[in-house]
C-alpha cells in the first residue's frame, strides 16, 4: 500500500534538515523575545520580590481574590446552567418544520449572536435599573448572567443544529422507516448522537463563558469578578504585572478543571456509544413491546443502524 500523502510529497533528507534548522531558529527567536521581555520587566522593577509579597498575605486572598473567584465561578456556573437549555430549545426550534416556530428562533439566534457580550450586559444593566429589578448588589450579577446566557445560548443553538444536521441521512431514513414520529426521531435517535459529535464545540463555548465573565468588571456594570479585583490590588500595591500574572494563572486553572471535566464526560459518552449492542437491544425491546411501531424488517434495520445484534442476524 502506498504511504504517499495527498497534500504534500514525502519529505526527503534535505527538507528534513531544512525544517529542523527552521524549527531551531524559530524556537530561538521565541526564547529570545521572552528573555528580552523578562529583562525589560526586571529593569522596571516589576519582578522585584516586593511586588509579589502581597500575595503571601492571607488578607489579600481572603478579602479580595477569593471573593472575586467565587463571584466569577458563580456567574459562570449560572450562565452554564441557563445557556445549555436555552441553546437546546432554540436549536430544536430552528430544526422545526413549522415556520411559526423556526423563524422566531432563527431571528433570536441571529440577533443575539450579532451583538457583543459587553453590550448585552450593559443593556441588561440599564433595563434592570429602569424596571427596578433586583437590588444594587444583585443587579450586576443579573446583568452578567443575562448577557452571557443570551449570547452563548444562541451560539450553542447553532452548535446543536449543526450537530444534528451533520449526522448521516441514513439515521433519519431508518427512523422514518420504522414509523417513528419526528419528535421521537429527534429525541431517541438524532440528539444522543449529535451530543457526542458536538461536545468539542460545546467545550470551547463553556471555556469562553468563564473568560467572558471578566467583561462584567466594566465600570457601568461593576461586577466584582477576578479582573476587577486586580484593579483593587494594583491600586493599593502598585504591582500590575505580578497581579495580572496571578489572575491569569487562576483563569488557566479554572479552565483546566472545566476542560478536564468536559473531556471526562466526552469519554464517558463515547464509551456508551461504542456499546452499541446495548442501545440496539433497548430500542428493539421498545419496538417489540409496541412502544415504537415497526416489524421484523424495521427491527433488523434499527439493529444495523446502532451496530448491535438484529433479530434477523446470524
Amino acid at each position: 500500500m502506498s504511504t504517499q500523502t495527498v497534500l504534500y510529497d514525502t519529505v526527503g533528507p534535505r527538507a528534513k534538515r531544512r525544517n529542523m534548522i527552521l524549527t531551531v531558529l524559530f524556537v530561538a527567536v521565541i526564547v529570545g523575545v521572552i528573555a528580552w521581555v523578562i529583562y525589560l520587566l526586571d529593569q522596571a522593577h516589576e519582578l522585584a520580590p516586593s511586588k509579589w509579597r502581597p500575595f503571601a498575605d492571607t488578607g489579600v486572598w481572603g478579602n479580595i481574590l477569593l471573593p472575586a473567584l467565587w463571584a466569577t465561578v458563580k456567574a459562570a456556573g449560572l450562565s452554564l446552567l441557563l445557556a445549555l437549555p436555552v441553546g437546546a430549545v432554540l436549536g430544536i426550534g430552528r430544526l422545526s418544520e413549522h415556520a411559526f416556530i423556526r423563524w422566531p428562533c432563527s431571528v433570536i439566534v441571529e440577533f443575539f449572536r450579532a451583538i457583543p457580550v459587553l453590550l448585552l450586559m450593559v443593556f441588561a444593566t440599564v433595563a434592570y435599573q429602569a424596571l427596578d429589578i433586583g437590588t444594587p448588589d444583585t443587579r450586576p450579577l443579573y446583568a452578567v448572567v443575562t448577557g452571557l446566557v443570551l449570547y452563548n445560548g444562541s451560539v450553542l443553538a447553532e452548535v446543536l443544529r449543526a450537530g444534528v444536521l451533520s449526522l448521516p441521512k441514513g439515521q433519519t431514513e431508518a427512523s422514518m422507516a420504522i414509523g417513528l414520529r419526528k419528535t421521537q426521531m429527534l429525541w431517541i435517535i438524532l440528539l444522543p448522537q449529535a451530543l457526542t459529535a458536538m461536545l468539542p464545540a460545546v467545550l470551547s463555548q463553556l471555556v469562553v463563558i468563564v473568560k467572558d465573565t471578566a467583561l462584567g468588571g466594566q465600570l457601568l456594570i461593576a461586577y466584582p469578578e477576578l479582573l476587577r479585583s486586580g484593579r483593587v490590588i494594583t491600586a493599593n500595591y502598585g504591582n500590575t504585572v505580578a497581579t495580572y500574572i496571578i489572575i491569569a494563572t487562576i483563569f488557566i486553572a479554572l479552565n483546566f478543571v472545566l476542560t478536564g471535566f468536559a473531556h471526562a464526560a466526552e469519554r464517558w459518552l463515547r464509551r456508551r456509544r461504542t456499546g452499541g449492542g446495548d442501545q440496539g437491544e433497548h430500542m428493539m425491546e421498545m419496538i417489540e413491546s409496541g412502544v415504537v411501531p415497526g416489524g421484523v424488517a424495521a427491527t433488523t434495520h434499527l439493529g444495523e443502524t446502532f451496530g448491535g445484534p438484529t433479530s434477523g442476524g446470524k
